[in-house]
C-alpha cells in the first residue's frame, strides 16, 4: 500500500455516466486514492494514459469508438514505446465468462471483476494490482479460461512452446497453470518458496508473459492441461 503522500492515482473508463459517478464517489472516499481522470470510449482512454500516466485504471470492456480491450493493447504499445511503465489495467464486465476479459488479459490487462462487484472488493483489487498482482472476480478464474478454449476449433496439445523451458521449469509452468500458490509448488517439487519464484519469473519471460494469469489464459488456449 502506498504511503499516505502517494496515493494510487486511479482513472476509470465506462460509458455510463451513473456507474462513473458511483465509482468515483468510492475512491476519492479513500485517504490512500485519487482519482486521475476518467474517459467514456477507448479512444479517450488511451489519450487518458498518456497523459495523466495512471497506476490503475479501471476498464470497461464494451463501449463504442474503441472497446476495452482494444484499448488495453494499444495503451500497453504506447507505454512500452515511451518506457513510462505499464498502468495496471483491470477489466470490468458484467458477467462472468466473456470472452473479452480472456482478450484483456492477453493484451496486458492485470485481471477482470464484475461490474456488480462489491465496493470493498473493487478497492482491495486496487491496491492489489497497485502492488504487482492479479486479481479476478470471485470464481473459479479456470472456468473462465476452459470455457473460453472449448469455443475455440479442437486441436491436440501444443506442445513445441514449452521447448524453450527447462524440465523444471516446465514442472513449474504446469503447477502455476493449474492454480497452485508459490508454497503449494514448492511442497510439490521440494524446493524453496524463492527457488520457485526464480523458476516463475524465467518461464514468464520465455514464454513473452507478464502475468500469473497471462500463463493460465496461454495453457489453456493451447489445451496443456488435458
Amino acid at each position: 500500500m502506498p504511503d499516505a503522500g502517494t496515493p494510487i492515482r486511479v482513472a476509470l473508463v465506462d460509458d455510463q455516466p451513473l456507474f462513473r459517478a458511483g465509482i468515483r464517489m468510492l475512491i476519492e472516499s479513500q485517504a490512500d486514492m485519487q482519482l486521475s481522470g476518467e474517459a467514456d470510449d477507448g479512444e479517450q482512454a488511451v489519450t487518458l494514459a498518456a497523459e495523466r500516466n495512471p497506476d490503475v485504471m479501471l476498464m470497461d470492456l464494451r463501449m463504442p469508438v474503441l472497446d476495452g480491450v482494444a484499448a488495453t493493447g494499444r495503451i500497453m504499445q504506447i507505454a512500452d514505446a515511451a518506457g513510462t511503465g505499464r498502468p495496471k489495467i483491470i477489466a470490468l464486465t458484467t458477467f462472468n465468462r466473456d470472452q473479452a476479459v480472456v482478450e484483456a488479459v492477453q493484451a496486458g490487462a492485470s485481471g477482470y471483476l464484475l461490474k456488480s462487484a462489491e465496493p470493498e472488493f473493487l478497492l482491495a483489487a486496487i491496491r492489489t494490482v497497485y502492488l504487482g498482482y492479479s486479481v479476478i472476480a470471485p470464481g473459479s478464474v479456470h472456468a473462465l479460461f476452459q470455457h473460453a478454449a472449448r469455443t475455440m476449433p479442437s486441436a491436440l496439445p501444443d506442445l513445441s512452446v514449452l521447448e524453450v523451458l527447462s524440465a523444471r521449469e516446465r514442472d513449474v509452468f504446469l503447477l502455476a497453470a493449474k492454480g497452485l500458490a508459490n508454497g503449494e509448488m514448492a511442497e510439490s517439487l521440494f524446493v524453496s518458496e524463492a527457488t520457485v519464484k526464480t523458476h516463475l519469473r524465467s518461464v514468464l519471460d520465455k514464454l513473452g508473459l507478464r502475468t500469473r494469469l497471462q500463463l493460465v489464459a496461454f495453457a489453456h488456449e493451447r489445451h496443456l492441461l488435458g
